[in-house]
């Protein structure tokens, strides 16, 4: 199938283009950035003008951040394109809502991506999960903002997430390895003076059988990053580490071995399921968890940060 590739920065050329052109299922027709391109694949810097000149593109897909990319979606979607989305797949709850509901009229397909929840070890830690009586659960995120978002001010402004931009990651694990739904019961969000996103966070949630799960953030991490989910339960204790990567239960690490690897193909091969069924799946859970941080979340002010 054809797809254009929209937001040609870091991620697409690290993750996307790769994972497009490695796959069976997509072949990789045009691109629409203002500044990055695709060698050898046809460049526009207008995404009306590419949907209307390449009517054979069928698929978009969308890397730009989450402000801008309701505009492109719903443009995509009225004109008859199936459209993937990078997490986090709006900048509001509401305008999600929104697309799936013009997907729907538009009868087109349209996909939330989760990059974490394609993570090797995700599936096998949900399997553990699923007998099991949580007793504590802890995820601990913590990375450098300047070498995963170098310069990106959008990162800080105003829907651009702050923290949890990566954090989501986390949350959109978190949401796929529980057997039983949590919620958010109170957080403390760090913003730096000179900043409109938290720079750190800390979460708590409720259970619904009493266990103890909790999240700490920060971007501001010196040494190696961490992303760790670690679960205590009534049978053992399951360390999920790498960002889902790898997977400890009891001190004995699990070295099975999946047919499709990376996050990524793992994506495209899901979008390309979907149009071939007209499928949407648009799950919002993680990205409700971060809208209640921000609606219950205390507010602290720390030290400006300056890249």
């Amino acid at each position: 199938m054809e797809i254009a590739l929209i937001g040609i920065g870091k991620i697409a050329i690290d993750q996307h283009v790769p994972a497009i052109q490695n796959s069976p299922d997509w072949n990789l027709s045009a691109t629409v950035s203002r500044h990055g391109t695709v060698a050898g694949v046809p460049a526009f810097h207008d995404f009306a003008q590419m949907l209307e000149e390449r009517p054979d593109i069928r698929v978009v897909s969308l890397c730009l951040p989450p402000v801008p990319r309701f505009d492109y979606a719903a443009a995509a979607i009225r004109a008859g394109r199936h459209v993937m989305l990078e997490k986090p797949p709006g900048a509001t709850l509401s305008e999600c809502h929104a697309l799936k509901a013009m997907a729907q009229a538009h009868r087109v397909s349209l996909y939330a991506t989760w990059h974490s929840r394609q993570a090797d070890k995700v599936l096998a830690a949900k399997a553990w999960l699923a007998e099991k009586a949580l007793q504590k659960l802890t995820i601990n995120w913590r990375e450098d903002v300047r070498q995963w978002h170098p310069g990106q001010d959008w990162v800080f402004e105003a829907g651009g997430l702050g923290v949890f931009d990566p954090g989501i990651n986390a949350l959109s694990i978190l949401t796929e390895i529980l057997p039983e739904p949590v919620h958010l019961t109170g957080a403390q969000l760090h913003f730096p003076a000179n900043r409109e996103a938290p720079i750190a966070a800390e979460c708590s949630f409720h259970h619904p059988r009493g266990a103890e799960v909790s999240m700490n953030l920060d971007w501001l991490e010196p040494g190696a990053p961490t992303w760790t989910i670690q679960a205590e339960t009534d049978q053992g204790i399951m360390i999920l580490e790498n960002g889902g990567d790898k997977l400890t239960i009891d001190g004995e690490i699990d070295e099975s071995v999946s047919d499709l690897t990376g996050e990524y193909p793992r994506l495209y091969a899901q979008m390309a399921s979907l149009v071939q069924r007209g499928g949407i799946d648009m799950d919002l859970s993680p990205m409700r968890h971060v809208a209640d941080a921000f609606t219950l979340g205390k507010r602290i002010t720390v030290e400006p940060f300056e890249w």
